[in-house]
């Protein structure tokens, strides 16, 4: 995929109110940064506006572009919102309901009405079939040709736009589900065939049909946005190739994402993780939470000991997705989030977002709900007419009657103090979640660094430091697009799986050996097809590991190993060491049991990414003063612009710079830090 002749990479992160790009010149390792409004309608359009923008800004042409990088929230919008097409789920006889069941888990322990959404595919187009494979892979009942031949013509009959096929262990032996496809595209060759033993081969049926089900329901909406995304580049006269940003915080090809694009369910956020993972390294900080706060949402993720931690499974909207994934804890609160006075009298913030449209009160589009920008408008925390460097003038006024009419009025307080109440609730929700983020682990937050970015988070991450007892904050350069800047560090990562119940001694270490081998044989293949030299190549094993008895499973690095004797050993002593840290105790005389086994084949980039250059500026820097609402009290603040910061400065204060705004409480100290960042520190 590299083309010295061209020298431009590119990375977007779509997000829900704005999309994120940045820019590197590979030859001289300028960065450029810029946001656009998204377009929610179709998003492609937002992103090659945002494209052409930077190109005009950076005096480059498109067909300079060498790489174009995309973290996209499309999959997890149409699954939020059910935008999805007529799907058909074809599962063994007497497993059409597993959808239905789940795993009986009540959400809402307290609630005496609890909802339930129905299934993504209703039970009349949930499809049996007589055959059984068992859990080692041999076929209990085989299956019939006349079964083949009903389900087609029943597919056929329900106009299905898509299929996914979940059969009892497929797994451990995918022949059936492959016959069934295999019959399907004969008769239907456009129709869209997702198969459980190729989306996630692994055990536990509900979750693999889940899996399968969303990636079969995504796989015509990802298809259409690369189509016509493919169009305007061309259109454009952009010819680079196009690579998505995973789950996992690898990318893929668009093949792989009109294939699987159950993989991208947590594309846009893992750039922000990689991002951080980076600014630990370039700070030599071993521990860091980052905090993206943009417009829709909150996404947390968590740097220990220098590493950031994958999860084997997550879920959207409340659907479970097995497959490999960046931890990162996701809340409904952004510069956006609504707020409003529920029945009882009781202030909340969020989930619900005014979005790119219409978007905050201020924004002048018609948007009359107040939110959590609103609120830092009218209290002087961002200046109305330098909001994005100015490129957006904010409607003051509007953002008064919002906050005053839905918060004000029906609590009895007058417009600081309702505005105020607003951030204050806010805050309280971004401290719960990096809490919950950190006390699961059975980590303290005393010993992080907390990381700021996203468009809003500057303006929250220091009264959140102070209610979680964090004495170092982090402001990176080009905060409001640092998500996209991670994205600039991607490598191509396939995620391999193999399933089978062993208990960890000598007698599963040839099995173990043989399946090490195929996923290393697979990886090499689909990195074969990518274009990555041989020299460029990684392969890391990790095993899914658990306490006979127990139902879950910790995720336990092997490396690049052959399954021995010896190697066995020291992965049974590092899952023990990874469940007392992650459970304050372990069990080294009790049985050990591997469930699966992965593999992570890695394609590294031919990155020539550096560090972020931006420095702070020798020049002073250009002083003004506002007005400003903070603690309960009127202020006249004084107000930086990054640009010109060269030393040290004490809050309270204001730092602006063109996409974001920094607000520094009073106790706090200010001072820049290696690579363009700036560190607040207390005391």
């Amino acid at each position: 995929m590299d083309n010295p002749a061209k020298s431009i990479r590119i990375a977007v992160d779509i997000g829900g109110t704005f999309t994120d790009l940045q820019g590197l010149d590979e030859r001289s390792g300028a960065l450029l940064s810029l946001k656009v409004p998204t377009t929610p309608d179709d998003p492609s359009i937002g992103l090659m506006t945002g494209v052409e923008q930077l190109a005009r800004q950076g005096g480059f042409a498109l067909a300079d572009v060498r790489l174009l990088l995309h973290g996209t929230t499309i999959a997890t919008n149409a699954i939020l919102e059910r935008r999805l097409p007529a799907g058909v789920l074809i599962a063994t006889k007497g497993f059409e309901d597993v959808l239905e069941i789940g795993r009986h888990a009540r959400r809402d322990v307290y609630g005496l009405r609890p909802k339930r959404e129905p299934a993504l595919i209703a039970r009349d187009r949930r499809l049996g079939i007589s055959e059984r494979v068992r859990a080692d892979g041999s076929v209990e009942r085989p299956l019939d040709r006349a079964e083949i031949e009903r389900i087609v013509a029943e597919v056929e009959r329900l106009e299905a736009e898509t299929v996914a096929i979940a059969l009892i262990n497929a797994y451990a032996n995918p022949a059936h589900e492959r016959a069934i496809a295999a019959a399907l595209a004969e008769a239907r060759p456009d129709l869209p065939i997702s198969l459980s033993s190729e989306v996630t081969p692994e055990i536990r049926e509900y979750e693999r049909t889940s899996t399968t089900v969303l990636n079969a329901l995504l796989v015509p909406v990802m298809r259409a946005y690369l189509t016509r995304l493919g169009e305007r580049m061309v259109a454009a006269g952009m010819t680079a190739p196009l690579l998505l940003v995973q789950s996992n915080g690898g990318v893929c090809s668009t093949e792989i994402a009109a294939m699987e694009p159950a993989r991208l369910l947590l594309s846009g956020p893992s750039g922000g993780a990689l991002a951080a993972l980076k600014t630990a390294s370039a700070q030599d900080i071993a521990d860091l939470v980052g905090i993206d706060m943009g417009g829709t949402s909150f996404d947390v993720s968590v740097v220990h000991g220098g590493t950031i931690t994958q999860a084997m499974q997550g879920e959207v909207d409340g659907l479970p997705v097995r497959l490999p994934m960046v931890e990162i804890r996701t809340i409904g609160a952004g510069g956006g989030s609504i707020a409003h006075v529920d029945a009882g009298g009781r202030l909340n913030v969020g989930p619900r977002s005014a979005g790119a449209r219409p978007g905050p009160a201020c924004y002048g589009s018609g948007g009359g709900e107040p939110t959590v920008t609103d609120a830092n408008l009218v209290l002087g925390r961002l200046d109305p007419a330098f909001f994005l460097g100015g490129a957006m003038a904010l409607d003051q006024a509007a953002a008064r009657r919002a906050i005053e009419t839905r918060v004000g009025a029906p609590l009895g307080l007058d417009l600081e103090r309702a505005a105020e109440g607003m951030l204050t609730v806010t805050n309280a929700n971004l401290a719960a979640a990096i809490r919950l983020s950190l006390f699961e682990k059975g980590l303290d937050i005393r010993d992080f660094a907390l990381l700021s970015f996203g468009g809003a988070g500057g303006l929250h991450a220091i009264p959140v430091a102070e209610e979680l007892g964090i004495a170092r904050v982090i402001f990176p350069p080009d905060a409001s697009t640092f998500s996209a800047y991670g994205i600039l560090y991607s490598d191509i990562v396939h995620d391999l799986a193999w399933s089978r119940l062993l208990r960890a001694g000598a007698e599963c270490i040839a099995p173990l050996a043989d399946a090490a081998r195929d996923l290393r044989d697979r990886g090499r293949a689909l990195l074969d097809q990518d274009g990555i030299a041989r020299e460029r190549r990684e392969m890391r094993l990790a095993a899914d590991m658990r306490y006979h008895g127990q139902a879950f499973e910790i995720p336990v690095p092997w490396g690049d190993v052959t399954p021995s004797e010896a190697s066995l050993a020291e992965l049974i002593a590092r899952f023990h060491e990874l469940h007392q840290r992650r459970f304050s105790y372990s069990n080294p005389h009790d049985i050990v049991e591997i469930v699966t086994l992965r593999l992570s084949a890695i394609g590294r980039m031919a990155h020539r990414v550096p560090l972020h250059a931006s420095a702070a500026n020798s020049a002073p820097p250009a002083v003004e003063r506002r007005r400003v609402f903070l603690d309960g009290a009127w202020h006249e603040m004084p107000v930086y612009r990054r640009a010109g910061l060269a030393g040290e400065i004490a809050g309270p204060a204001i730092v602006e710079e063109e996409y974001t705004t920094l607000l520094l409480s009073a106790g706090w100290r200010l001072a820049p830090a290696p690579h363009g960042a700036l560190l607040a520190s207390k005391g």
